[in-house]
């Protein structure tokens, strides 16, 4: 079993969610969104662990909030990893290069 914590389970929600990712990116605390949603600090935290499902007036909120679709911030399905959405692929892969094509043929 791998430890992989960007595949973590949806929590009891049944939804995954970016919160954290976006207030961190942000710079933003728990505390100064759950003032900007009018909710206690707490109930950002337990969205970000999936144990509560926000309202769809809260979810609407969430994505006003930070400038993004809905389906960026909450989804059914675990969200892939960045690199594969942006770039088609999970990990960079080196592909070594052919001998004939490293070397001068003189």
């Amino acid at each position: 079993m791998t430890n992989d914590s960007s595949q973590k389970g949806p929590g009891a929600s049944g939804l995954y969610n970016r919160i954290a990712v976006l207030r961190a990116e942000r710079g933003i605390s728990r505390q100064d969104l759950a003032d900007a949603m009018d909710v206690n600090y707490q109930t950002i935290g337990f969205l970000e662990r999936g144990t509560y499902s926000p309202s769809l007036k809260l979810a609407l909120d969430l994505a006003e909030y930070f400038g993004l679709p809905v389906e960026a911030i909450f989804s059914k399905l675990p969200f892939q990893p960045l690199s594969q959405q942006v770039y088609g692929t999970g990990k960079p892969k080196a592909e070594p290069i052919p001998e004939s094509e490293g070397k001068d043929s003189a």
